[in-house]
């Protein structure tokens, strides 16, 4: 067994697994799990004794919550552009690689993977999920914008279902993540040991999985989200819902949205627009220039701070209101 910053890996019966190990920080990617995941994805790309790889975590509460935020606002705040660049580039060039691998790229995913928790597992051939399993892109809460590949996936769910997911961080359990096709397999918790030592024993994936992909019934409200989430603008999204007089899911998605950066919402928004006709390639090419500049934007550095750091929820973007966006700012941005 190597042993490598937060990860851990083992080869055995052609599997090679990847173990991400840093449950204090429920298995957030700082730059050395990034370094390391794309070293170890390289080697096992050419290596014989390795027919399948395997991701799976060492925390009962997470699969990956996502990228290490913190230290990203801590180099922004230093002016550290490079570091930033750095930590981004190298991130978005692991999503390529894990979705242009070569061979069968599995997650288990029993708990949180957000952000880019679903950068190191959507972009791969298998996910599978459990009851337990929570999908999320949160990131216009904390002034950022839904990243790791997902200006390409998000629009090619269900109508309506990315830009809901993009705009309002909105989390999905697993079935429904089967239903709109962000996961593969649905395994109930108490099983995925079960199918997890199947994997690894070299059975093969199609008998280990066998039982695992019946359709599974969605509990969302497609129809709404398409009819309110449908739109590319931004001002149309929310103007639909506040004339949802009486509807409650309306006014939870307006919570949501309330909570969230208007410079983040227009920034996601015209990002996934974008996507809907753009390569992998290009949206991650796409995103890296966004992050960049939208980590200079007091929004960022706010938004971390009120949702990680001092956690009161309280954060002071500006501007306030959509109706203070002046779309040129988005432009300077995207």
């Amino acid at each position: 067994m190597a042993v490598m910053s937060y990860i851990r890996t083992t080869v055995a019966n052609g599997v090679g697994e990847i173990v991400l190990d840093r449950p204090k920080a429920l298995n957030a990617l700082d730059q050395t799990m990034i370094d390391d995941l794309h070293d170890v994805l390289e080697r096992w790309a050419d290596d014989d004794a390795v027919e399948t790889v395997l991701v799976t975590s060492a925390s009962e509460r997470a699969f990956c919550a996502g990228g290490d935020i913190r230290a990203i606002r801590d180099s922004a705040i230093a002016g550290d552009a490079a570091a930033v660049t750095k930590y981004f580039a190298s991130e978005y060039r692991v999503n390529q690689m894990i979705a242009e691998y070569p061979k069968p790229y599995v997650a288990l995913i029993d708990g949180a993977a957000m952000g880019g928790g679903l950068g190191i597992s959507v972009h791969g051939e298998i996910r599978v999920v459990t009851e337990k399993a929570l999908i999320a892109m949160p990131e216009t809460a904390i002034g950022f914008f839904p990243d790791v590949g997902s200006t390409y996936f998000l629009p090619r769910l269900p109508r309506g279902v990315g830009m809901w997911l993009g705009l309002t961080g909105a989390r999905l359990r697993g079935a429904d993540a089967v239903a709109v096709g962000l996961a593969t397999h649905y395994v109930p918790s108490a099983e995925l040991g079960a199918v997890a030592d199947a994997i690894r024993s070299g059975e093969g994936l199609a008998a280990a999985l066998a039982d695992h992909r019946d359709p599974v019934e969605p509990t969302l409200p497609l129809t709404k989200i398409a009819d309110y989430f449908g739109d590319t603008s931004v001002d149309a999204i929310i103007g639909g819902l506040r004339g949802a007089v009486g509807d409650e899911w309306a006014t939870e998605m307006l919570t949501l949205l309330g909570s969230a950066s208007p410079t983040s919402l227009f920034v996601t928004a015209k990002l996934i627009e974008l996507g809907t006709t753009s390569s992998l390639a290009e949206c991650l090419e796409r995103e890296l220039s966004t992050a960049e500049r939208i980590t200079a934007h007091p929004d960022f550095a706010e938004g971390v701070r009120a949702v990680l750091v001092d956690k009161d929820r309280n954060p002071s973007f500006t501007p306030r209101t959509i109706e203070e966006i002046d779309p040129a700012s988005i432009s300077e941005i995207v």
